[in-house]
């Protein structure tokens, strides 16, 4: 007899992009109405901004507060954290002072600084541990990540720190996935207990085009992230919306939604974020994702105002 099949979450990669402001929002919803009723869509979002800075406690205190019971946030970890180059203001501001920096001005990533920013991760996230509604927190790796310079041995301590929060990783450099290194790439995964992070991207020769890869390396959570089919974009274009930006034929997500379904029947949740975040292309994609996974739109009871807006 089958096993249970997993669930299956969608969502997008933000609830706040400006393209979703323009040409998916009602008009006019204000801005802190947006994230209540992104929620009446889907059960899941990823968080864009605490990439670029730790979020406030009172600010994820609000998300949870706002969400309906079942929501899942899942959080990127901050630049540094996934081994991005940032610059001093990008850390808390009682952080900044002293710490060391590059010729061009970029933060080194100590070990201090390292534990620091994740305990100030940590209590951001406290309210959305409570509520239970904090899903997975993402690593998205930089490209520079890349062997043989660098092992992911490297990130052994901040996934410890972490526990037992799940940490899921995205890997930003085709050579982990070549055939000599796949299986101690996707070990490590496993060893680690770190949700290894599929994609559905551009193929092509460039170093950051990854394969389509899927792999359960914890069995209780799976990911797949949508960043479109742009192969032009994505090697050239340096702005996010044109680097992203894809609007799915119905065949291809007729594919992903195989891929979704094939994670399910080894985790107990899979996650799926749209990431091709031009305009509208990334709620539509999800959207209609959820309807050939046979995800009807639940009905849920708006704010007021957004219900005007809507209406």
């Amino acid at each position: 007899m089958a096993g249970r099949r997993g669930d299956i979450l969608v969502g997008t990669s933000s609830w706040a992009d400006p393209g979703f402001v323009a040409e998916w929002y009602p008009p006019g919803l204000p801005a802190d109405e947006r994230l209540p009723w992104y929620a009446l869509h889907f059960d899941a979002v990823e968080v864009n901004a605490s990439f670029y800075a730790v979020p406030r406690e009172e600010a994820t205190a609000r998300w949870a507060d706002v969400t309906p019971p079942g929501f899942r946030f899942d959080v990127k970890l901050h630049q540094l954290l996934s081994r991005h180059a940032g610059r001093p203001d990008g850390l808390p501001p009682d952080l900044r002072a002293g710490v060391e920096t590059t010729a061009r001005g970029r933060v080194v990533l100590t070990p201090s600084l390292e534990g620091a920013l994740v305990e100030r991760t940590r209590a951001a996230l406290r309210p959305l541990d409570e509520a239970g509604k904090l899903g997975v927190l993402l690593l998205q790796l930089s490209p520079a990540f890349a062997p043989p310079r660098h092992a992911l041995e490297e990130l052994d301590d901040l996934v410890r720190a972490l526990a037992p929060w799940p940490v899921a990783a995205e890997l930003r450099h085709r050579a982990w996935l070549h055939d000599e290194r796949r299986a101690a790439t996707l070990d490590w995964f496993a060893d680690r207990q770190v949700a290894y992070v599929g994609v559905d991207a551009p193929q092509g020769r460039a170093p950051t085009m990854m394969p389509p890869l899927d792999a359960v390396t914890r069995r209780d959570v799976a990911y797949l992230r949508l960043h479109g089919r742009n192969a032009e974009g994505y090697v050239h274009s340096r702005a996010v919306a044109e680097r992203f930006a894809w609007r799915y034929a119905d065949a291809e997500l007729e594919e992903i939604r195989g891929r979704a379904e094939s994670l399910a029947e080894e985790a107990s949740v899979v996650h799926v974020m749209a990431n091709n975040n031009r305009g509208a292309d990334a709620p539509l994609a999800a959207l209609r994702l959820r309807e050939l996974l046979g995800q009807p739109l639940r009905v849920r009871t708006p704010t007021s105002s957004a219900a005007r807006s809507a209406s």
